[in-house]
């Protein structure tokens, strides 16, 4: 059989640098807001949005919760793994209302007043929702959680007590089932590692096995949340982001949420991983090949096209930034270590077009069982002899000997990676 090269680009079939759609657009986390109706002596308050209840002043003297549950099982759905990264950020008072709310939201609370020390010491209103904001980013096991209400008590324009309460997309008995199912979905995924491994192993097997096993899917169920990918198995960027950071953080590697935007400006979801002490980004949604292709052209599947793209493994900044920009409520660190780089732990970054490296690297993934190979390069130079070496010269084959049928392939240019394939057309 003659064998060819089908060729595939970026943006055109497999759309590598598609960005998220509409339905994948994070924003700010939905809440609402009201004053306190209700008085207690020498304290007032108007009514400033009917969306959100007002207690009464005996609810907000006594600070209790609107259920027997949050007794019996107080904070029961926070994860002791979670890793605290945003909080870590946050000044020592803010970390008070950080606390305050990550109980409220593990309990299922509603009507809990938040300390009045941070009112003392000058926080108001504006500290809220980038203090709510930071305990999402920190713990993805509050899956149930959609927002917040809170109401403020005033003496005259001094505020002396807010309460808070959090907002939630289903009842606590509903929650506790979902909780046993993701339980049980994370169990059997982390028994397929080792205690053992290294923290890049670790990482690499997240990233692997959330991308075989989810759909990237506009309109899935529930798409915002863990329950997606770790029950239903589709989801969007969030949904993967989370699961990533969840999984993470029980094998005992420093995992954070991020959010910012892709080139296209849409609203988009990752993950900072810490890896032996370095820094490091990871986008799981943009390495899974069901997101890349979605809504590209049909006839793409009989080229069998690998389910993983490595490009976004243990990134530094430096090459996040050519297509994401980060947002949110929390700084984040400046990323340059590339030693856990999926690239370059695999042996497959070339600073030059070196036919031995290249003969060596697909050896090996002939031996792993492998079907498909990819490559970066460190520079455009690197790249543009690396593309009319086994492209334009067609000196890909003399790396596949003995396999008979065409050689398919994507190139992704901002990020200088080719990958191939043999397919059977």
């Amino acid at each position: 059989m003659k064998k060819q090269i089908s060729i595939f680009l970026s943006g055109l079939l497999l759309l590598i640098l598609c960005s998220c759609g509409e339905e994948d657009i994070l924003g700010e986390i939905p809440r609402d807001y009201a004053i306190a109706t209700a008085e207690t002596p020498g304290e007032s308050g108007q009514e400033e949005n009917s969306q959100a209840a007002a207690p009464s002043s005996e609810a907000e003297e006594s600070n209790e919760g609107s259920g027997s549950e949050e007794e019996e099982s107080p904070f029961s759905f926070l994860m002791e793994e979670a890793s605290v990264y945003a909080y870590n950020n946050l000044s020592e008072m803010e970390r008070i209302w950080y606390r305050d709310m990550e109980e409220i939201l593990g309990s299922f609370g509603t009507e809990r007043k938040l300390s009045g020390a941070c009112l003392e010491s000058g926080m108001g209103e504006g500290d809220i929702d980038r203090i709510f904001q930071c305990v999402l980013n920190d713990h993805p096991e509050l899956f149930y959680v959609e927002g917040y209400s809170y109401t403020k008590y005033t003496r005259g324009e001094k505020i002396t007590s807010i309460v808070f309460s959090g907002s939630y997309t289903m009842d606590y008995d509903t929650a506790l089932v979902r909780k046993t199912e993701i339980e049980a979905a994370v169990e059997e995924i982390l028994g397929g590692i080792g205690g053992d491994a290294s923290d890049y192993d670790k990482i690499k097997y997240v990233y692997e096995t959330l991308i075989r096993n989810t759909d990237y899917r506009l309109g899935a169920p529930d798409n915002q949340n863990v329950y997606s990918v770790f029950v239903n198995h589709a989801s969007v960027c969030q949904g993967y982001a989370k699961a990533t950071q969840y999984l993470l953080n029980k094998l005992g590697i420093e995992c954070s949420l991020v959010l910012g935007t892709v080139d296209t400006g849409e609203g988009h979801a990752w993950n900072l991983v810490k890896a032996d002490g370095e820094y490091y980004y990871v986008d799981t949604t943009w390495g899974d090949a069901s997101y890349q292709i979605s809504g590209s052209a049909e006839g793409l599947a009989e080229y069998a096209m690998p389910e993983i793209n490595y490009d976004y493994l243990c990134v530094t900044t430096a090459e996040l930034l050519r297509t994401h920009t980060l947002g949110g409520q929390v700084p984040m660190p400046q990323c340059t270590a590339t030693e856990n780089n999926y690239y370059v732990r695999e042996g497959a970054l070339f600073a030059e077009y070196d036919r031995e490296q290249m003969g060596e690297l697909f050896q090996k993934s002939l031996e792993q069982g492998k079907k498909d190979v990819t490559i970066k390069c460190t520079d455009y130079v690197c790249y543009n002899n690396v593309v009319s070496a086994l492209i334009n010269g067609q000196e890909i084959f003399d790396y596949l000997s003995g396999n008979e049928g065409s050689v398919a392939y994507t190139q992704n240019d901002n990020q200088l990676s080719l990958t191939f394939w043999v397919t059977n057309e």
